[in-house]
């Protein structure tokens, strides 16, 4: 005899709904190049509302840096312009928005696109804003210590005498050698992390451990291509803070909006 209980005891054990993970694409330097292409496309395409990302950002920079010789801390400059662009995929979600909307057809304004951020706050991009946050506070505490350690806390009266001591004495080649090695681990943890993991969350209905397990996979299926791009990113955002941060106004934008292209080469798109 079949018991009435059995099909509501079915769907009572039946295990919670776990988001699927998504599938990653191999790429190649020709998808790079593509990408590239399509996120200048995007810039030429909104110049304007583009490069407002662009100004914001470099005049952060520019009041960041003021910021550090009004309080006396000459010895943050440095590693603060080296790990300034950590923070980049956050400020360029706007920028993802737009290539989004732009590859639906889809109509927008200033509004739709300046409030991205705050209309995500039911999903978990503020999430993905903590790991990077996080990552640039130990990027500033591990300075801090290795200052400490290699320097001895050496008192810097000016930013003069700052490059000095670190570029022209053998503890202050010690200082780069061991800071250099230790930014660039860090780097490369938060490049592993969030190259797809933002524009992920921005497009689908995820959680920021899924959108950063997909952003690892890609690197791991991909990592000559990923290293390129990460060696792309790094060298034109550091070139971009020569000219008192302005060279953003433009890089940002561009890298940003092939940023987004790249990810939907990266990931393949969701099922209607």
């Amino acid at each position: 005899m079949t018991s009435n209980t059995e099909g509501s005891i079915h769907s009572d054990n039946q295990a919670p709904h776990q988001p699927v993970m998504p599938t990653v694409n191999k790429v190649t330097s020709e998808d790079i190049k593509a990408s590239l292409k399509a996120g200048f496309s995007d810039f030429l395409a909104r110049p304007l509302m583009s490069g407002f990302f662009g100004l914001f950002y470099a005049v952060f920079g520019i009041l960041f840096v003021w910021a550090l010789v009004w309080l006396g801390k000459i010895w943050m400059i440095i590693p603060a312009v080296v790990a300034f662009p950590l923070v980049a995929p956050f400020a360029a979600a706007g920028l993802y928005e737009m290539s989004r909307r732009m590859q639906k057809d889809e109509s927008f304004g200033w509004s739709e696109i300046l409030t991205v951020i705050a209309n995500q706050r039911k999903r978990e991009m503020g999430w993905m804003a903590f790991v990077t946050l996080f990552i640039f506070w130990v990027w500033a505490y591990q300075v801090r210590l290795w200052l400490a350690i290699i320097l001895r806390d050496a008192s810097f009266s000016d930013f003069s005498g700052f490059l000095n001591t670190v570029f022209f004495t053998p503890e202050g080649w010690t200082f780069l050698l061991v800071g250099s090695c230790a930014g660039a681990f860090l780097s490369a943890v938060l490049f592993t992390v969030t190259v797809v993991a933002m524009p992920l969350l921005l497009d689908r209905e995820t959680n920021f451990v899924s959108a950063m397990l997909t952003s690892i996979q890609v690197v791991k299926e991909n990592p000559v291509v990923m290293l390129t791009w990460a060696a792309i990113i790094s060298i034109t955002m550091l070139l971009s803070l020569v000219p008192a941060f302005l060279g953003l106004i433009f890089t940002l934008p561009i890298l940003g909006h092939t940023t987004w292209h790249l990810y939907q080469r990266a990931v393949v798109p969701a099922e209607a």
